[in-house]
């Protein structure tokens, strides 16, 4: 079970303190006043960080958007006086993303798979379509992995050369698939009727290997982890073409021998729950077959594999475990003939979870049957996953003050419930936390992946706003706005128009 200590970042720790000074308090009734209430009344409005969701759908006042004219993530954030995020009644959830921490994951990841041939570290836009996100990891020389049509455009958007994005998806269209042949992105081909479609694209093409890069992607059936839901590796998972049933290992065989343009294999055997050791076992899989498709076929065709991603997160504390280079390690012990090849990363959540929290405030609390619940604004909208699969999916609970200070009191078995109209709408359930009142922050770490980008709507609860912050010179946090909170106007557009 995840524990709720305070041994946190210096850098989230200075931002949830910041925000929390910015913050209007439970205890003042003036309706649109964002910011403290100490101000005085000389402070102009559009610095104060009040309004942080205008009906026009502007960036919230104070804090630079990434699309106004603020320099790359990289050359760092400008600060403002009043730059600062605030919780409020109009904006009483929001979402916050270390970019520091994000830099150092991807440098990681690059020095840990560092090799004398080709290596593409697509991120999976599925864990983060954030579009400054996006053209950040773009800027680094990233590629992004996509599974769907408006993943790949946001792809294109935020600046991916087609030729550094892959395109993974078990039911691709054939709009999808001709669009993706124009592009001249990486296809990996989830079965033999997707291979037939393509090969009916392309005959009229005739393209060169060098003009178009296509692959299988095969299920090792290695087995089940952790998490049911997660694994792609089953016997029975949806996801490829599973090796082991009787006549497939030979028929993909033939599939590659019988094209020539398909040079690379996908592989994705790993994910949450997964061990380092069993996701290997599917590697493995894949470089024996690659080394007898280019034995057979006397030259060697296939010169890609693409591993996948997921590799573990650890959900239960600060410690980065397993790392990048964990994973290395084990590979080069069990699959050293991996590093023959070019290849392909598609990692997601291990590059992001550990950069993100969401912050929200305790709106009422009470107890009821001997537990204590503390009513926040962040439940089933942001926390899907955890909502309905808390076993699968708990998360840590840092409890704050009003003030932003780690929270020191008794503990006492809590409920932590999201703003949702049904029970299971719960962030933490009985866990033993420092007794949490009205106003007090929560602080919900490890949700840098998945959790910003697959907003739930239900009670048409918006999407919340995200905000990127960098440590500064001295120490205080600079923000930047990420993406900015849905507006009511924007929820009752997404409901249709009037008959």
């Amino acid at each position: 079970m995840p524990n709720s200590h305070h041994s946190i970042a210096d850098g989230r720790a200075q931002a949830i303190r910041a925000i929390a000074e910015n913050s209007q308090p439970l205890t003042d009734r003036t309706p649109a006043v964002a910011g403290r209430a100490n101000r005085t009344d000389d402070t102009p409005a559009e610095t104060r960080g009040v309004d942080r969701t205008t009906a026009s759908g502007s960036a919230p006042a104070g804090v630079p958007s990434l699309s106004d004219g603020v320099p790359a993530l990289s050359e760092g954030v400008p600060a403002l006086p009043d730059g600062v995020p605030a919780l409020s009644d109009r904006e009483p959830v929001l979402g916050l993303m270390d970019l520091d921490a994000i830099d150092t994951a991807f440098e990681r990841l690059t020095s840990a798979f560092d090799s004398d041939h080709e290596v593409l570290h697509a991120v999976a836009c599925k864990a983060v379509p954030l579009r400054s996100l996006l053209e950040r990891y773009a800027q680094q020389g990233a590629g992004c992995e996509v599974a769907s049509p408006g993943e790949l455009e946001l792809a294109l958007a935020a600046g991916f050369a087609p030729e550094r994005i892959v395109f993974d998806s078990p039911a691709k269209t054939w709009t999808e698939l001709r669009r993706a042949v124009d592009l001249g992105v990486s296809i990996n081909v989830d079965n033999f009727d997707e291979l037939a479609r393509l090969d009916l694209l392309l005959e009229d093409r005739r393209p060169t290997v060098d003009e178009v890069r296509i692959g299988i992607r095969i299920n090792p059936q290695s087995g089940t982890g952790t998490i049911g839901a997660l694994s792609t590796a089953t016997e029975t998972s949806k996801f490829g073409i599973g090796l082991a049933d009787p006549g497939a290992r030979e028929a993909v065989i033939e599939a590659y021998l019988a094209r020539p343009r398909l040079t690379q294999i996908h592989v994705h055997s790993g994910s949450q729950g997964i061990s380092l050791e069993r996701a290997a076992v599917g590697i493995r899989t894949a470089v024996d077959l690659a080394q007898e498709v280019n034995a057979r076929a006397g030259t060697r065709q296939i010169t890609r594999i693409d591993i996948g991603g997921g590799l573990s997160v650890n959900f239960d504390g600060e410690d980065i475990t397993p790392t990048f280079a964990d994973y290395r390690a084990v590979l080069e012990q069990q699959v050293p003939d991996l590093f023959d090849f070019d290849i392909v990363t598609e990692f997601g959540r291990a590059l992001l979870a550990k950069a993100g929290t969401v912050l929200t405030r305790v709106e009422y609390a009470k107890t009821s049957g001997g537990r204590r619940i503390a009513m926040t604004h962040a439940g089933v909208q942001v926390a899907t996953r955890t909502a309905y699969a808390p076993h699968d999916w708990p998360l840590r609970i840092l409890p704050f003050t009003a003030d932003g200070e780690p929270k020191i009191a008794e503990a006492v078995p809590t409920d932590v419930a999201g703003p949702a109209c049904f029970s299971g709408d719960l962030l933490a359930r009985d866990r033993s936390l420092p007794r949490l009142d009205v106003g007090d922050l929560v602080a919900v770490p490890e949700t840098g992946a998945y959790y910003f980008s697959n907003p739930f709507s239900y009670n048409l609860l918006p999407r919340v706003p995200v905000y990127g912050y960098r440590a500064g010179d001295g120490g205080e946090p600079r923000f930047v706005v990420i993406r900015r909170g849905q507006t009511i106007d924007e929820i009752l557009a997404e409901a249709g128009p009037r008959w």
